[in-house]
């Protein structure tokens, strides 16, 4: 069986990476990478363990006791921590800001992308983040990077606040998202950003289906491609 595809999927927050990563696998039959719910359950492995995020060290040595892992149940991902199915405990919002927090730490980061391409490496997977085409991944054969205006990102993590019963000044997220755009682009390793052979598109007037169709397109002409060179 040949090796399938590596894409990469990039973008800041709110853009609509995760949701489209997950749509775009269950069309093509490939295994979906949730990276960032990889750096949320750290943030909530600190948190349980009373770790401040600004501790390095204690950081440090919780990744050597900490154990992710990813399953597939019905096309919808697990996130297990420890054993335990945090999947609905990491999209918290104080989470959220944490695991900003903690990937911007090096040995955090290293500890990731090494789950991260193992997971990967045989290809036939679809992985999104802030530096999966620049540095998880850097020769995926199909890379995109995902964007937006901040107003409208924040609309959509309001609304999906709004959704969940959680009252929240939009003003406030606004504020939060901005404050996690700079967080991401201006970290010293890997920081957030366009890599040069990535394909950018702007999700702003796009709806979930729409910009799960545009991808999808450009993937199938790939795997065409891909088929009449071998």
């Amino acid at each position: 069986m040949e090796k399938g595809l590596i894409i990469a999927i990039d973008g800041p927050a709110a853009s609509g990476k995760s949701t489209t990563a997950q749509l775009l696998a269950k069309k093509l039959g490939y295994l979906y990478i949730d990276t960032g719910a990889m750096y949320r359950a750290c943030a909530l492995k600190a948190k349980k363990l009373g770790i401040d995020i600004n501790d390095e060290e204690s950081i440090r040595n919780l990744l050597d006791f900490i154990d992710i892992q990813i399953e597939n149940d019905n096309s919808k991902n697990r996130i297990l921590l420890d054993g335990e199915d945090v999947s609905e405990d990491i999209r918290a919002d104080d989470i959220s800001s944490l695991a900003s927090a903690i990937s911007a730490i090096p040995a955090v980061r290293y500890k990731m992308v090494e789950l991260q391409r193992k997971m990967g490496e045989k290809g036939s997977v679809i992985l999104d983040g802030r530096d999966i085409g620049t540095f998880v991944f850097p020769d995926a054969e199909v890379k995109f990077f995902l964007t937006a205006s901040p107003e409208i990102r924040a609309k959509r993590r309001w609304l999906e606040l709004q959704q969940k019963g959680i009252d929240k000044d939009f003003s406030e997220v606004l504020a939060d998202l901005v404050k996690r755009d700079n967080n991401d682009s201006q970290r010293a390793l890997a920081p957030l950003k366009k890599a040069e052979d990535a394909i950018e598109i702007d999700t702003s007037n796009m709806t979930i289906e729409e910009q799960t169709e545009t991808l999808y397109k450009i993937i199938l002409s790939k795997l065409e491609e891909e088929c009449k060179c071998s």
